[in-house]
């Protein structure tokens, strides 16, 4: 590898623009995934598109448990890289890929048993409880599909590629919109089965990304070994691993958890609310993608270079990520704008779902900087391996700002209070969290041995 291309000496636009730019084309491909199944899913009634909002929390708060674990894992594997230790990171990219298997087993059948408890505790009723647990029940039979190569994906990152793991979710991504109309309308040999079929087709496709991660994993960066430790070594790296991966699953898990309860609150005030809040989420999730680019660069970037002991060049990246998620908020609030009446009425042709997803998209957007500058700095924080510190940031927006500050407008301001309490917790969040996060590191690079003093310019 050159050193241009190396995390530790090329400059630090470069170093996170190019883990950034291919995971942002990973990324959106995962996003497009789910408007694809909302549009599909909106064909077969407003029932079915509530159903499938009622979906959209819990499958995001599984998909971030998911991006903890790896972030665990790629924590010890960009800092063990950064020291030089490559057979090291070798063992640890083993271990975590067993803990992944492991854990994710587990969750999958929790999650299957438990569907239709969980749904009515969400609030859907009836028909659409019926329709919700339908594709759940799916979902979580493809669960390790998704995890397995996610914790790959997030090991290979580590290394400073972030070509192939973009590559991963865009093949993902494309045979998912291929098979989820095949699935949901039939085609040929292939029944309707309505709802269903979307997850049906998430199942097939999350099937072929598992086997593409473990190739590229075992043969091409040859970060897997074949031979497995004793028990003792392999259950104190799984150890060390969760020390990291679970306060970071949960700090990945709170904004979805948030969403979850916003959801709830929403839905005492009508399920067309939810229809909306489910239409405007899916939207602004597609655009803050890439500052979710720049949360998962951030992490390699940071990691490596504090295993390498340049921790002024942490700081830099973590100052310049901030930056331009300021920017991208204006550019994108601006395209809403613009765009929104458009882009909603792909997504339903109801008059009041349509009149209540917009006007989300005309207060919330301007303030997604905040919720940029949560992600990157926790991701820092996780990369250093403090993840409790990562998940503070992650409480602060959610469980201080965004859910009680939305229950409080609920009761007083109907749903477009709820808008504008959510555009609040942003913003108060972002600020704080940038102020923290900055004081921290200095905190931390303050408790650095007077000879590690040279790497810090």
């Amino acid at each position: 590898m050159s050193n241009k291309r190396q995390l530790t000496t090329a400059s630090i636009p470069y170093a996170l623009s190019s883990l950034a730019f291919p995971m942002l084309f990973g990324i959106m491909s995962i996003f497009s995934v789910s408007m694809a199944d909302t549009y599909f899913v909106s064909k077969l009634g407003k029932d079915a598109l509530a159903a499938i909002s009622f979906t959209f929390p819990v499958t995001l708060t599984v998909l971030s448990l998911s991006i903890g674990l790896s972030a665990g894992a790629a924590s010890m594997v960009s800092r063990t890289l950064g020291r030089g230790d490559r057979d090291e990171a070798k063992v640890i990219a083993t271990d975590a890929m067993l803990l992944a298997l492991a854990f994710v087993l587990f969750l999958s059948v929790l999650g299957y048993v438990l569907s239709e408890f969980l749904f009515d505790a969400l609030g859907a009723k009836g028909h659409i409880l019926k329709m919700s647990v339908a594709y759940m029940e799916v979902w979580f039979l493809s669960m390790p599909f998704l995890t397995v190569p996610m914790v790959a994906s997030g090991i290979i990152r580590a290394s400073g590629d972030g070509f192939w793991p973009s590559l991963i979710m865009i093949l993902a991504s494309l045979l998912n919109i291929v098979f989820t109309p095949m699935f949901i309308f039939g085609w040929g040999i292939v029944p309707d089965m309505h709802i269903e079929g979307a997850a049906w087709g998430t199942f097939v496709a999350r099937g072929f990304s598992l086997l593409f991660a473990l190739y590229l994993l075992l043969f091409r960066k040859k970060l897997l070994a074949l031979s497995v430790r004793s028990y003792r070594h392999v259950k104190s790296a799984w150890l060390t691993i969760a020390k990291i991966g679970v306060p970071a699953a949960f700090g990945n898990a709170t904004n979805p958890m948030g969403i979850t309860a916003v959801t709830a609150i929403i839905a005492s005030l009508s399920h067309e609310s939810v229809a909306a809040f489910g239409v405007a989420t899916r939207l602004e999730a597609f655009a803050v993608i890439p500052m979710l680019a720049l949360s998962s660069a951030i992490g390699p970037v940071s990691g490596q270079n504090w295993g390498a002991q340049q921790y002024g060049r942490v700081r830099s990246a973590l100052t310049l990520s901030f930056s331009v998620c300021f920017v991208w908020a204006m550019f994108v609030s601006f395209i809403f704008f613009v765009f929104g009446d458009p882009l909603v009425s792909i997504f339903s042709s109801d008059q009041k779902i349509s009149k209540e997803a917009q006007r989300y998209l005309y207060i919330v957007p301007l303030s997604v900087w905040g919720y940029g500058v949560v992600i990157i700095a926790s991701g820092a924080f996780n990369a250093l391996g403090h993840s409790l510190t990562g998940l503070m940031f992650y409480l602060i927006r959610t469980v201080v700002f965004y859910v009680p500050l939305s229950w409080f407008a609920s009761l007083y301001f109907k749903i477009d209070g709820v808008f504008y309490a959510i555009a609040l917790s942003n913003v108060f969040a972002g600020l704080g969290v940038a102020s923290l996060s900055l004081h921290y590191l200095k905190k931390l690079t303050k408790d650095v041995p007077a000879s590690s003093t040279t790497h810090l310019q």
